[in-house]
């Protein structure tokens, strides 16, 4: 019995990798999720941004970090590495643009937070508190509020144009 729980133990990391794909965002919903095109005649996939928590775009910063993450994005071939599905369907990934994690850039400049789970600060952390010194877009408000507790005491946002 032992073995067969050791045989899985081994193989799960093989069936859990990330996979990797190639492709062009074809639009940028808000600072932490968007839409990418693999190629022609595909349809484009809906991506959520692993890692950090950007604010709701009626939140504070929201519209700001949409606008960041289409300059870092917009137009250019991303390496999207896909990690998990949420329960929404999208795709749960970092990015690379031009050999640069797009995430660290998001929250090295100030726009998002770098997710906080079970205690752990997140991926990010470093990032986030170089910008927190620096006073960096979020940074800049003391009492700038993460989205999880945005969303809590506001509800969803109605769509933004």
């Amino acid at each position: 019995m032992w073995q067969k729980i050791l045989c899985v133990c081994l193989l799960l990391p093989a069936c859990v990798q990330a996979r990797v794909w190639l492709g062009e965002v074809s639009r940028v919903s808000d600072g932490d999720t968007l839409w990418i095109k693999a190629g022609r005649g595909v349809a484009p996939r809906k991506v959520r941004l692993l890692g950090l928590d950007a604010p709701e775009l009626c939140q504070p910063g929201g519209v700001a970090a949409r606008t960041a993450l289409q300059a870092l994005v917009a137009h250019k071939p991303v390496q999207v590495n896909v990690n998990f599905q949420d329960t929404y369907g999208r795709d749960l990934a970092r990015l690379q643009v031009d050999g640069r994690d797009v995430g660290a850039a998001l929250v090295g400049a100030g726009h998002a937070w770098s997710s906080r789970w079970r205690g752990s600060l997140g991926p990010y952390a470093v990032q986030e508190a170089s910008a927190r010194a620096a006073g960096l877009g979020l940074f800049a408000d003391p009492a700038a509020e993460l989205p999880r507790d945005f969303r809590k005491r506001q509800g969803p946002c109605r769509p933004v144009r």
